[in-house]
């Protein structure tokens, strides 16, 4: 699942975001959200968090939601 759908996102889930800094490299960071930042309800570059760690990035990844 790719994170460009804001109700495809939940606080809590385990996520892998691109920062700013790392756009042109794609390298992903794996976090856990905490905010949700986009407002909208799409984002054709993916929907910005804020991580648990204070990273803020746009949605690359959802990591299985399924995880208990």
């Amino acid at each position: 699942m790719n994170g460009n759908n804001r109700s495809d996102i939940k606080v809590g889930m385990q996520v892998k975001v691109v920062q700013k800094p790392d756009q042109r490299t794609g390298k992903l960071t794996d976090g856990i959200v905490a905010d949700i930042l986009t407002k909208s309800g799409t984002h054709p570059h993916g929907i910005k968090v804020r991580l648990q760690s204070g990273i803020v990035g746009r949605v690359k990844e959802i990591e299985n939601s399924e995880r208990i």
